[in-house]
């Protein structure tokens, strides 16, 4: 995708057409999900159509959905990048698809694969579409939101108006997220997974991860590479994991030899949870959907998990997705024009690419701003999606309610300050996207009046939402305002209602 230097219209480089007098629009998009244990793609096509100065989705298609690739390593701890870009090319050849034909997509990141010390140059393996590409290094916490949205557990919460947990057991680690209204209102990860303990065939031990070692030395079991692993230890195993899963899907905090299991803070929710659903690779042996074995303990841990389910919760569902839950499926991409109440200090802050929004529950209806309370929200958001390390920018949805007076500008700007710290002290711009007509006012006052010395760029007239990425381009000098462009991670936005 590229921008034309005059008049900063957005063209789709597969077809050089431009948004510009077009009421709908066709593109294609692609998600691809490296994880620990298995790696997949998912080809989509969404049809766009103007909406006054937007573009929403009226459609969309799934058209290929690749096979289910085990993560290939070359070493313990590295990621065989060759035969993971093989496979991803002969997808490509299958689904008919050129890469440059690509508009728009997701590269995500999960679940131990993070942690390889070859995970960049898996990433770099998509650098020739890195324009195209929102590229996500998934952490624990925004793995779990993403399981939750791809699973359809938070659309069945509005639905069934009630809570539900969805349990997203993959092969290094397992997210619990709760879900209310539509949101999720608490997670939590921790280490269960089926590849924890590779094997071959005949029990075999292939590869042994430490979090895997740990449930061994709790059974007294010494797990080694080259070691065979009997039938009954195998259920020790997955017995083991279960009950600690179902300790944190408690509220508890397990421990395999004297150390914490959780990747972070347990579940504090105390609603009763009306509902349980399961995703990850493992729920499509929860679910029966499938019988090959893998060389895990997959199977053994799925049944092991089914005989607790009843006394947790006697209403299991199933998910819209299983193990392709977290894969983003697509990502659209919309223009919006900001309003002309912006303030973009210096200019050339501008332009801005794949700068996540997060959206912090704000009480903007309050006649009284407590600076406090925008921090806690605005640094609760960033550990939350896993942006607390401050190694990116951010832009902060500002749905503004009320007036404009000095008092309440003044206590919400340095709310935002506090609470963005680990995203300024790292020389980051200071990025507000409003959906009023404060944009202006609100950079003014960080510059002039906080002589805040970060880039600010603050814009409005927007209409933005968790999980949106943004391109913010150069001001045109027509109108004073700058292009949009919004590319929103979509999730099944619905259940089917029951026959």
């Amino acid at each position: 995708m590229t921008d034309d230097d005059q008049g900063g219209r957005v063209f789709f480089s597969s077809t050089g057409r431009s948004l510009e007098g077009e009421d709908e629009i066709v593109v294609l998009s692609v998600g691809v999900d490296i994880g620990s244990s298995t790696s997949h793609l998912v080809f989509s096509r969404i049809v766009l159509e103007r909406l006054d100065s937007r573009y929403v989705v009226t459609e969309r298609e799934t058209f290929y959905a690749s096979d289910i690739l085990l993560t290939p390593y070359s070493a313990e701890n590295a990621i065989d990048a060759g035969a993971l870009s093989a496979f991803i090319a002969k997808e490509y050849a299958d689904a008919k698809v050129d890469p440059d034909e690509i508009d728009t997509g997701a590269l995500i990141l999960t679940g131990v694969a993070v942690q390889r010390t070859n995970a960049r140059a898996i990433g770099d393996l998509f650098a020739k579409q890195a324009g195209k590409l929102v590229a996500v290094s998934a952490g624990d916490s925004l793995e779990t939101v993403m399981a939750a949205y791809g699973s359809g557990a938070a659309a069945r919460s509005i639905r069934d108006q009630c809570v539900v947990m969805n349990v997203d057991v993959g092969g290094g680690t397992s997210k619990i997220a709760v879900c209310a209204d539509g949101k999720v209102i608490d997670l939590t990860a921790l280490d269960v997974g089926a590849r924890l303990v590779c094997l071959e065939p005949d029990g075999k031990i292939t590869r042994v991860e430490e979090a895997g070692r740990r449930y061994g030395r709790e059974l007294g079991i010494d797990l080694q590479v080259g070691d065979m692993l009997t039938l009954d230890q195998g259920r020790a195993l997955a017995g083991l994991m279960a009950d600690k899963l179902f300790e944190a899907m408690r509220g508890g905090s397990p421990q395999a030899q004297g150390k914490s299991l959780l990747r972070t803070d347990p579940l504090t929710e105390r609603q009763p949870v009306a509902q349980i659903q399961f995703s990850g690779g493992v729920s499509e042996f929860i679910y029966a959907n499938e019988a090959k074995k893998f060389g895990d303990l997959g199977p053994l841990l799925a049944a092991e998990i089914r005989t607790r389910v009843e006394a947790f919760c006697p209403r299991l569902e199933p998910s819209i997705e299983g193990i392709r839950a977290t894969v983003v499926g697509a990502s659209q991409y919309t223009i919006q024009l900001s309003g002309s109440t912006i303030y973009v200090a210096p200019l050339d802050a501008v332009p801005l690419r794949n700068v996540p929004v997060i959206a912090p529950d704000l009480a903007l209806d309050q006649e009284i701003i407590e600076p406090a309370a925008v921090a806690r929200a605005t640094s609760a958001m960033l550990k939350r999606l896993d942006l607390n390390g401050g190694e990116q920018p951010v832009a902060v949805f500002v749905p503004w309610q009320g007036s404009a007076t000095f008092q309440r500008l003044d206590a919400f700007c340095r709310g935002l300050v506090d609470g963005l710290a680990p995203v300024l002290a790292n020389g980051h711009p200071l990025v507000l996207a409003g959906d009023g007509d404060v944009g202006g006012l609100l950079g003014i006052h960080l510059h002039e009046e906080m002589k805040l010395k970060n880039s600010v760029v603050s814009i409005d007239g927007l209409e933005l939402k968790e999980f949106d990425y943004i391109d913010i381009g150069t001001m045109l000098e027509s109108s004073g305002a700058v292009p949009v462009v919004i590319k929103s991670l979509i999730f099944p936005g619905s259940i089917a209602p029951r026959e």
